[in-house]
């Protein structure tokens, strides 16, 4: 919830089906935030339980580019090396002879591997929590970037359905070598947030 700490839930806007920012097409919706959740143990300084929901203010109707992403059970095991994507409007990075940063208008989404908690620790010097997942290419080239905070990993499972494995939280950089991107693991926090919004919603 780094993003969210400090801040207004009226200063924010949900927008969804957008391609490209700044450009509402027909079947976008945009809905302001009525209340955001923090969890209470959030800590700035580790970025463990880096979670908060949004509550909107008015439902939102699925059409061909809006559509859910089902919150997998707490039992939920993503697979290591399992290819899943990462989306949002961040930094863009490109390797040519040196580091290229520009800003995305569109929408851009990354193919990365689900990397394991050991391999992940190693590399990150224990700083990864039970709560968090990792996610990247090890070699480096493709990750989250900045402005992506908040945003989805999603997976496509069994059944053709995609499932929210992460939430992306922090990193070293940009696609560096041995610094993969890592995520609040959902499956950690699937009961937080059915309790969280049990009043509003019915869950079958």
């Amino acid at each position: 919830p780094h993003e969210f700490q400090y801040s207004d839930a009226r200063s924010w806007r949900a927008y969804m089906g957008m391609r490209v920012m700044n450009s509402v097409s027909n079947a976008a919706a945009t809905r302001q935030i009525r209340r955001i959740v923090l969890h209470s143990q959030y800590d700035q300084f580790t970025s463990d339980y880096d979670i908060a929901l949004l509550e909107l203010s008015a439902p939102v109707f699925f059409n061909e580019l809006v559509q859910p992403v089902c919150v997998p059970a707490p039992s939920h095991a993503f697979t290591f090396g399992t290819s899943c994507f990462v989306t949002g409007w961040g930094v863009l990075n490109t390797v040519l002879k040196h580091m290229i940063h520009t800003m995305a208008k569109d929408e851009k989404n990354a193919t990365v591997s689900i990397i394991s908690h050991n391999t992940c620790n190693k590399m990150y010097d224990d700083a990864v929590t039970p709560r968090m997942l990792c996610a990247g290419n090890i070699p480096g080239g493709v990750d989250a970037c900045q402005g992506d905070s908040g945003g989805p990993l999603v997976c496509l499972e069994r059944g053709r359905r995609w499932f929210l494995a992460g939430i992306v939280s922090w990193g070293e950089g940009c696609a560096r070598q041995n610094r993969p991107g890592v995520y609040t693991r959902v499956i950690k926090f699937t009961d937080w947030i059915h309790q969280q919004t049990k009043d509003s919603l019915y869950w079958s």
